[in-house]
């Protein structure tokens, strides 16, 4: 097993115009979709029952732990690896379609706002698989995590992958997380605010497809 490096890593900051635009939008998309926030939780309540959100642990920039806020998708109590694949039997029947158009991120918004993500960024791992990564792949956790990425935005390709593994975990570590790093880093490398805004439109665009009948490919 890979353990996270002893001493802290360094995290990287964010620019002052990033920041500025993670509170704006974070900001305002929770106060427009205040209603939606409120439907969509009547609606995990009523289908799946309490909790309606779901907390985990992730590690954030630096490698400092955060509290990671979901709409609930998954059964209460089950058990399983750390990562879901495409046709996961532990997900819901309202968790496939949260999951299917992204609502279940929405409350991931407070995080943005917070400070512990951002908009655009890698995506958020927990700290078990984060110890289990290789030693040159550690660099990743310097940087604050993102909403959405180019790995969020292959999602659904990533855990079709999953599928079928007699261990997904280490299928995970070994085969996508060394794919997953190399989009980050390109990322990360021209990571400008017109390259976060382009994101942001190819989110809208992804979530639109989904949303369209037979859309929930990759």
């Amino acid at each position: 097993m890979t353990r996270r490096p002893s001493r802290p890593l360094d995290p990287v900051r964010l620019r002052p115009a990033r920041r500025l635009l993670d509170v704006c939008v974070s900001s305002a998309l929770l106060l427009l979709l205040a209603p939606l926030l409120g439907l969509l939780a009547l609606l995990v309540g009523a289908a799946n029952g309490r909790p309606v959100l779901f907390r985990q642990t992730r590690i954030g920039a630096g490698g400092r732990e955060f509290v990671l806020y979901k709409f609930r998708s998954m059964r209460k109590d089950c058990t399983g690896p750390g990562v879901t694949g495409g046709s996961d039997a532990r997900v819901t029947r309202v968790g496939r379609v949260l999951r299917r158009l992204s609502l279940d991120e929405l409350p991931q918004l407070w995080n943005v706002l917070r400070g512990d993500m951002t908009l655009v960024g890698p995506r958020p791992e927990v700290p078990d698989l984060a110890r289990r990564y290789p030693a040159e792949r550690q660099w990743i956790f310097r940087h604050r995590p993102g909403l959405t990425g180019p790995c969020q935005l292959r999602s659904r390709q990533y855990a079709a992958q999953l599928d079928g593994r007699p261990d997904p975990e280490e299928y995970y570590l070994r085969v996508l997380v060394p794919q997953r790093a190399l989009r980050d880093a390109e990322f990360l490398r021209h990571a400008t605010l017109r390259t976060v805004l382009t994101y942001l439109a190819r989110t809208i665009v992804y979530v639109l497809r989904a949303a369209r009948p037979g859309g929930g490919g990759s």
